[in-house]
């Protein structure tokens, strides 16, 4: 066992446009992390094959993109996005948002990039 926090993270990383992210929990079963995304950031857009995730709202506002329809969830909220669901997070806003995001199992080698969707005949 051991304390972890921010401040007293398993490990730190970075990630899209000036993201921060700290690794609170990593093991095969589960994943948590608190992520920080500065004002108008937004990560790509992608699935995991196995991983469902839940996203909890620490601080700001986050715009979920899930399967093409769009959720807004605010501090003291969460979101639970289930395996297979194409989906990213967005920070429309002009201040920083910051969550906490628990995958289970872990998203380790489990993110798959989705390509945009079509638009319009061909």
């Amino acid at each position: 066992m051991q304390l972890v926090s921010k401040n007293n993270p398993v490990s730190h990383y970075t990630w899209g446009n000036n993201c921060d992210g700290w690794v609170l929990v990593d093991t095969e079963g589960l994943s948590v992390k608190q992520e920080r995304m500065p004002a108008q950031t937004a990560e790509a857009l992608h699935y995991h094959e196995r991983a469902q995730q839940f996203f909890f709202i620490l601080k700001g506002t986050a715009t979920f993109e899930v399967e093409e329809k769009y959720f807004t969830v605010h501090t003291d909220q969460g979101f639970h996005i289930e395996p297979g669901n194409k989906h990213r997070i967005l920070n429309n806003t002009e201040e920083d948002l910051e969550f906490v995001l628990s995958s289970q199992p872990s998203t380790n080698n489990d993110r798959v990039q989705a390509p945009p969707p079509l638009k319009g005949n061909l």
